[in-house]
C-alpha cells in the first residue's frame, strides 16, 4: 500500500498512522470515525467551499459556547446525536420508564422540598399537581428515592435564562419517597419553548426548514439506592410539536395527560409512575 494519500485509499493511509500503544477504544472509534467521514466526503464530493463553510460553522459553534450555553451540545441534539448516544446505552427492559435527553438547564443541588410543596415561586402559569409512584419492575414501591424536578416558567424560560428576573431556584426542587414510594409536587403546567436560535445551530434549522420548538415537558431526574438512575421528561398530551421535537426527545410511553380539576389549589393533575431497573 503506497504511504501516500490518495482517494482511493485515503483511509486505509489515516488509519495505518494509529500507533500500536493506542489505547484500543480509542483506536476503534477513530478508525471508524475516518472511515465514516471519508466516505461522506466521497458520497457527496464535498467541494472546497463546502469544507470551508463547515470549518468556519464548527469554530463559530465553539464561540457561541460559554458557561451558561453549550452550543455543541444544542449542534448534537438537533442532529439526533445525543438521543441515539442515549438510546444505544440505555436501553430498558419492557415496563421500565424510558430516558430521554438530559437538556442543558439542569443546576445540580436545588433544595429538598416536602412532599407536595410548591416549586413554582414566580406567581406565573396554571398550577399542576404532579403525583405518582416510584416502583421497581415487580411494581413494589422504591423507598428513599430521589425525584429532582425542573422545567421552565409560563413564559418558556428557565430560571437561569433570566437570572435577576426569575426567583432563584424557580421550578425546581427535589423530592424524597417514603415507604410507599409516592411523590408529589405543585408546579406548573409547561408550556413550549424554542431552543436558543440565535446562533449557528439556529440558523442551520432555518436553512433546514426546520423550527427551534420543544414540546411542553417536565424534567424529572430519579435516582434510588440500588436501581439505575432515570433521566427523562413527562410530556403534555396533545401538544403541537410532540411529532417535530427540535431535539428529537419525545417518546411515545412519556406523553402524559394532563388532567384539568375543579380544585381551589391547582388547576391540573398530572400522574405518572417512574419504573426503575436494577443497577447491574
Amino acid at each position: 500500500m503506497s504511504q501516500y494519500l490518495t482517494a482511493e485509499n485515503s483511509v486505509e493511509v489515516v488509519n495505518a498512522r494509529i500507533g500500536a500503544e493506542t489505547d484500543p477504544r480509542l483506536a476503534l472509534v477513530m478508525s471508524s470515525l475516518v472511515r465514516h467521514l471519508h466516505a461522506f466526503i466521497k458520497d457527496v464530493r464535498l467541494t472546497e467551499a463546502e469544507w470551508e463553510s463547515a470549518i468556519g460553522f464548527l469554530t463559530e459553534t465553539g464561540q457561541m459556547c460559554s458557561d451558561q450555553r453549550q452550543e455543541f451540545i444544542l449542534l448534537s441534539d438537533t442532529l439526533g446525536a445525543s438521543m441515539l448516544v442515549d438510546a444505544v446505552n440505555h436501553p430498558k427492559p419492557a415496563g421500565a420508564t424510558e430516558t430521554t435527553v438530559f437538556g442543558p438547564f439542569h443546576v445540580a443541588n436545588a433544595p429538598e422540598r416536602p412532599m407536595g410543596a410548591q416549586i413554582s415561586l414566580d406567581g406565573k402559569g396554571e398550577i399542576c399537581l404532579y403525583q405518582g409512584r416510584v416502583l421497581d419492575l415487580d411494581g413494589n414501591p422504591v423507598e428513599n428515592a430521589l425525584i429532582d424536578v425542573w422545567s421552565d416558567n409560563a413564559d418558556g424560560f428557565y430560571d437561569v435564562q433570566q437570572p435577576g428576573l426569575q426567583p432563584q431556584w424557580n421550578n425546581r426542587g427535589i423530592f424524597r419517597t417514603g415507604p410507599d414510594g409516592r411523590y408529589a409536587f405543585r408546579g406548573i403546567k409547561p408550556v413550549s419553548y424554542p431552543i436558543p436560535d440565535d446562533g449557528p445551530v439556529g440558523r442551520m434549522l432555518a436553512a433546514l426548514g426546520r423550527h427551534p420548538w420543544r414540546p411542553a415537558h417536565m424534567h424529572f431526574l430519579v435516582t434510588a439506592p440500588g436501581f439505575e438512575r432515570v433521566i427523562t421528561h413527562t410530556f403534555v398530551a396533545g401538544d403541537d410539536y410532540l411529532t417535530s421535537d427540535a431535539v428529537f426527545g419525545v417518546k411515545q410511553s412519556l406523553i402524559t395527560t394532563f388532567v384539568p380539576t375543579q380544585s381551589q389549589s391547582e388547576a391540573w393533575v398530572a400522574d405518572y409512575d417512574f419504573v426503575l431497573t436494577k443497577a447491574s
